[in-house]
């Protein structure tokens, strides 16, 4: 039996041959690896989020808490990740930006398919994914299938408040419409904490998932808005005015209203 080493067990030399500039700039390496380990931690994320749900659509609330606080914790190491970044100037970027072409991390489907497990459905973003098929198809089953957000307003309904069968059983592929029904019921959750502590502490892990992924979004404004201000994103988005529009982006939308109601 060959032993294993630290390299073998982690495929070092495969991880470490994965980097590819297509210039001679010494920026571009940073580029790379700055997209390659936030992909990682998108795969960790992923695999995350599918046992959380699990376990909230079986009941265990308890158990998912960690996987959640997990997935908040990674999703704080990437916002960080930009401050590395941006020791990358605007003119150190234009000298590689044009072998680039039509890339962008807009494609990625890693986060869509993390989007889609938190309940931001928008099918258009298969698209990109037409020439890696088992990506799509990751992609496609988080998209049929209920979301984290749906599979805690089920554990909300199992507890026996009064949920409105059409969030219980529609169509996922569709974006969430926010309902004051849902409001109410987690309000009521939220004034009598003790009496549902499993589903009070379910929710704000869930707005600790949301706080992050808004903190995410608003250091890449900032990081992209330094580096190349008003400019075209590469992959043929506004740049900064698209990053912008997606910072205001909820998961779990009542949780955030239903502080006025208290």
């Amino acid at each position: 039996m060959t032993d294993v080493t630290y390299a073998s067990y982690l495929g070092l030399d495969q991880l470490l041959s994965a980097q590819h500039p297509l210039s001679d700039r010494h920026d571009e390496l940073l580029f790379i690896i700055i997209h390659q380990t936030k992909e990682l931690w998108l795969k960790q994320m992923i695999a995350e989020l599918k046992l959380a749900k699990r376990q909230v659509r079986g009941g265990e609330l308890v158990p998912a808490y960690k996987g959640l606080a997990r997935v908040s914790r990674i999703q704080a190491v990437m916002t960080m990740s930009w401050d590395v970044l941006a020791t990358m100037t605007p003119a150190d970027y234009s000298r590689f930006r044009g072998v680039l072409g039509t890339s962008s991390g807009f494609q990625s489907d890693q986060f869509r398919t993390v989007e889609y497990l938190l309940g931001l459905k928008d099918g258009r973003f298969l698209d990109y994914q037409k020439d890696r098929p088992e990506a799509q198809r990751a992609m496609r089953e988080a998209l049929e299938q209920p979301s984290l957000w749906d599979d805690a307003n089920a554990a909300l309904a199992a507890a026996g408040f009064d949920v409105p069968a059409e969030a219980l059983h529609r169509d996922w592929t569709q974006p969430y419409t926010p309902d004051p029904r849902i409001e109410a019921a987690w309000a009521e959750v939220y004034r009598d904490t003790e009496r549902w502590w499993d589903l009070y502490q379910l929710a704000e892990k869930l707005v600790d998932l949301d706080d992050a992924m808004a903190t995410w979004r608003h250091k890449h404004v900032l990081t992209v808005s330094r580096i190349i201000g008003g400019k075209r994103g590469t992959g043929g988005t506004a740049g900064v005015k698209y990053l912008q529009e997606t910072v205001a982006k909820r998961a779990f939308p009542e949780l955030w209203s239903l502080r006025t109601l208290l």
